[in-house]
């Protein structure tokens, strides 16, 4: 594993939004959701494709995540990936969502 300095830690930003909807994505080559997220006022609604299809859409619904946002969109199967959802990468479970342990204000920065 290459070495990070904190400038590169410090470009990278990770904010709190909730999902607020979760649609089917047949198009894409592995299973996958799309999400709507929140992240508030300053950042607004964003668009994510999320390979985290052993969540039910109810799980997901309301659910705090936590995202790199500025990351440049990405295209997957026509559709247009604006941010990357955080998982922890479990052998055994998959990507596991990370989310803070309370409630927070949506577009609140991971630091």
């Amino acid at each position: 594993m290459s070495s990070a300095t904190w400038e590169d830690f410090e470009r990278i930003d990770m904010r709190v939004g909730r999902v607020t909807a979760v649609e089917e994505f047949p198009e894409a080559r592995r299973p996958a959701w799309k999400l709507e997220i929140d992240f508030g006022p300053e950042i607004g609604m964003r668009r994510s494709s999320a390979q985290i299809t052993h969540y039910a859409r109810e799980e997901l619904e309301g659910r705090l995540v936590v995202c790199v946002v500025n990351f440049e969109p990405k295209r997957i199967a026509g559709f247009r990936s604006e941010v990357l959802v955080m998982g922890a990468l479990s052998d055994a479970k998959g990507v596991v969502l990370l989310r803070p342990d309370e409630d927070v204000e949506l577009g609140s920065p991971i630091g």
